[in-house]
């Protein structure tokens, strides 16, 4: 006999939903994809936009605030020291802060979380403002620091799981590619406070009105909310657990792997990618030998245009890139490809150019190549580890990947000093590190394709 209950209602579609269509739908990756999905990776990306300024307002306006506060010139050896310190100072912070908050992140959610490392980053970075000792800008730079390193973690996991399948890579391509804007919104900060550097992190407190936004309009993924209610009824694995991240025979290894990745990438960047600038400085100073026909400031304005302008917009289409290169050959397969791009365009840029034009012309494949495997950080290493551990994951491959990157840096300075190692060797040597990235990509999975793990 039939039931007389009334028939069940179908299920309301969730727009936070991870993936709102049972299929990809034909065309364009962006089909399909709903309003909320947009608004979520606009919020993440304005949060990444402020998280890359918090970052570089610091190297923009670093001669400016030492200087003042050791009450020297700016070419006095202090200067330089205190600045490498704060940069160490703030990737331990960062590292810190990345596995800290993707921890929480997992525990507590990705939204409150998103809150408290905006407010971190804006807030702490507005109060440099009032410093007036070294010791005061070293605990800020820290606290910034871990702001910075948290709000990748739970936004770049945010993006991964709203954005359905067949968008997911392009998505996150673009959520890290919005850096960009970040580093030059700094350096107009930089350039319009001129001297006043205190100005300049007045500013930074702008980003705390994102939380706000934050709040009133992002809900948690419903992959995580699965995950939560499966762990609070004893059915599921604990959120956020470092413990299983690490002991774990599938996510261990894979952390450890992205780990490597990250560093490599994160080496590579501030030992070649950013020596785009002393490259220039080093062709325009062995012409000079030749002709004297710049001067030193002549010199430093070309060097600042050939790298903030010119190889940056390469870096930029190398991180937009990569998202469509992903859905096309394969996570791995970009990985390998763009870093053994590198391993070849490299020291063609660093011994091929004979003039300043030919050097701009080589600039762009330079930032291309060596940092648009920074934006599969974003799309890979959420898609390597299940709901619970997806922060946690994350933002250990990420930022701890900052930290193992430190010793590089101390590497790089060291050999570029030798006397009898030229700036381009050094460089073309230090890019070598892309044969590690590559050996690593071997024993990571492909994720084309496939869902996140649950």
């Amino acid at each position: 006999m039939e039931s007389s209950a009334p028939n069940p209602q179908p299920p309301i579609p969730n727009p936070q939903s991870p993936i709102p269509n049972p299929s990809p739908p034909p065309g364009r990756w962006y089909r399909g994809v709903t309003g909320y999905q947009w608004l979520v990776l606009v919020i993440a990306s304005a949060g990444w936009v402020f998280d890359a300024f918090e970052g570089q307002v610091f190297n923009i306006t670093r001669n400016d605030l030492l200087t003042d506060i050791l009450r020297t010139s700016s070419d006095a050896p202090a200067v330089h020291w205190w600045g490498e310190v704060f940069l160490g100072v703030f990737l331990v912070g960062g590292a810190f802060g990345g596995i800290v908050f993707g921890m929480l992140g997992d525990r507590w959610g990705r939204k409150p979380v998103m809150v408290v490392t905006i407010l971190f980053y804006s807030l702490f970075s507005g109060l440099t403002y009032f410093a007036t000792d070294l010791w005061q800008v070293g605990v800020l730079r820290f606290l910034v620091a871990m702001g910075v390193g948290g709000e990748w973690a739970v936004a770049a996991t945010l993006v991964a799981e709203v954005f359905p399948k067949h968008a997911r890579a392009h998505a996150s391509g673009i959520f890290h590619a919005t850096s960009c804007l970040g580093t030059w919104i700094a350096a107009l900060a930089g350039l319009a406070v001129g001297t006043q550097w205190r100005y300049a992190y007045l500013i930074s407190i702008v980003p705390a009105l994102l939380v706000v936004w934050v709040w009133s309009s992002v809900q948690e993924p419903e992959s995580w909310r699965r995950a939560r209610e499966k762990a609070a009824t004893g059915e599921g694995a604990k959120l956020g657990s470092l413990r299983e991240l690490f002991l774990h025979r599938v996510w261990g290894p894979r952390a450890i792997l992205g780990m490597v990745l990250a560093a490599v990438g994160l080496g590579t960047f501030w030992s070649v990618t950013i020596a785009g600038q002393d490259l220039v400085r080093d062709l325009l100073a062995r012409a000079n030998v030749q002709s004297e026909a710049l001067t030193p400031a002549e010199i430093a304005t070309k060097a600042k245009f050939a790298y903030g302008v010119v190889e940056t917009i390469g870096m930029l289409a190398g991180l937009l890139s990569f998202g469509p290169l992903c859905v096309r050959l394969g996570r791995r397969r970009t990985f390998i490809l763009l870093q053994a791009l590198s391993l070849v365009i490299v020291p063609i840029t660093c011994f091929v150019p004979a003039t300043y034009t030919q050097m701009l012309l080589l600039l762009p494949l330079l930032g291309f190549s060596t940092l648009s495997v920074h934006a599969g950080f974003a799309i890979y290493f959420p898609e390597l580890f299940p709901n619970h551990l997806r922060s946690t994951g994350a933002g250990f491959c990420f930022n701890a990947g900052r930290l193992a990157a430190s010793p590089v840096l101390v590497f790089s300075g060291w050999l570029k000093s030798l006397p009898g190692i030229s700036l381009p060797l050094a460089i073309t040597l230090m890019n070598l590190l892309f044969v590690l990235g590559i050996a690593v990509m071997l024993f990571l999975p492909e994720t084309k394709d496939q869902p996140l793990p649950e």
